[in-house]
């Protein structure tokens, strides 16, 4: 009897707070995957890593033995220099002096990667007046093309999700939410022909040393704003046409970016994904929903009792009307006397 009154209470327990447990799996779940991504990318890239440090190693040691001229410790700090100076965009090798970083498109293509939050990084500001500059843009252009990209994506919406599937369900008839999903589907395989396996394929054959995997690889990394920049277009030294292909690069990044929002707006429609969504959200209480209509009810009939008060004050303090004076005649003072 107390074990069945105990398991009652447990599941009563759990059924309250469904959301909350919910939530906490979610939590779990998000924590479980970032710890899966850490050891796959560290069985995967550590090899390589360590290959490259006895590659580097070995070639270091070649020079210096060819070199007996030249000391270690010379040879670190020119290291350490041109090192730094290509964390700022600026190399040191003949074939990478032709190309300036901050030219004007290459400064419109820094520009639209601060407000898109891409940053690839591989351009920064060197100054203190441009690193505050920064600053002060990035503070008003981030939620500026926030608006302009809500604002955006809200006009097509309309006429590349909703307007097609409600003429679909209204035209033949169908289940709006399988059009829904069907239209999902199609739209997204669209994109991404359209964004990333097409670029992909222009990509590999304008830069010289990108595969296509490499090319598909800037592609997501780009559109999805994570922007690494180990890949960034037109950085190489006989590159044709570098101004014109930087800002083709940035209206493909712009366009890809709004392309990517409409298709994640239109799976966030879905109705499946809506009650999947809810699922982790926090439920208002019956009780508190109660207490809330009461309040308003409350605060409608007082606003409606004050105002009947004070027409009611008004009626009272107008002043008295002027009645005139009544007046007799002598044919009514007959009629009376008859």
């Amino acid at each position: 009897m107390l074990q069945s009154l105990s398991s009652n209470s447990c599941v009563r327990l759990i059924q309250s707070n469904k959301s909350t447990w919910y939530f906490f799996f979610l939590v779990l779940g998000y924590v479980l995957y970032l710890i899966f991504g850490a050891v796959v990318f560290s069985s995967v890239e550590l090899p390589y890593e360590d290959l490259l440090r006895q590659d580097l190693r070995n070639v270091k040691r070649q020079f210096l033995q060819e070199n007996e001229c030249l000391s270690e410790e010379r040879l670190e700090e020119f290291l350490g220099k041109a090192l730094e100076a290509s964390n700022y965009g600026v190399s040191v090798l003949n074939n990478a002096t032709a190309n300036w970083n901050w030219d004007f498109t290459s400064a419109l293509f820094f520009a639209s990667t601060v407000l898109s939050t891409t940053g690839y990084g591989h351009t920064v500001p060197l100054s203190d007046g441009g690193k505050a500059f920064c600053i002060i843009y990035s503070v008003i252009g981030i939620p500026f093309t926030l608006l302009f990209l809500t604002a955006v994506v809200q006009r097509i919406m309309v006429y590349v999700t909703r307007g097609p599937v409600t003429y679909i369900h209204t035209r033949w008839g169908f289940s709006k939410q399988l059009v829904a999903l069907v239209h999902a589907l199609v739209l997204g395989l669209v994109t991404a022909s359209c964004f990333f396996f097409i670029p992909a394929a222009a990509f590999s054959s304008l830069e010289d040393d990108w595969n296509f995997l490499e090319s598909f690889y800037f592609c997501f990394i780009s559109l999805s704003t994570i922007g690494l920049g180990d890949y960034v277009p037109g950085e190489g030294y006989n590159q044709k046409f570098r101004q014109l292909y930087k800002i083709g690069i940035t209206f493909y990044l712009m366009l890809g970016l709004i392309a990517m929002l409409v298709v994640l707006e239109t799976f966030c429609e879905l109705q499946e994904l809506k009650q999947f969504r809810k699922m982790f959200y926090v439920k208002k209480e019956k009780a508190e929903d109660r207490v809330h209509i009461i309040d308003h009810e409350h605060l409608s009939f007082s606003s409606v009792s004050d105002q009947a008060a004070s027409l009611r004050e008004d009626k009272l303090n107008e002043p008295f009307m002027d009645v005139p004076p009544l007046t007799y005649s002598a044919s009514d003072f007959s009629s009376l006397n008859r």
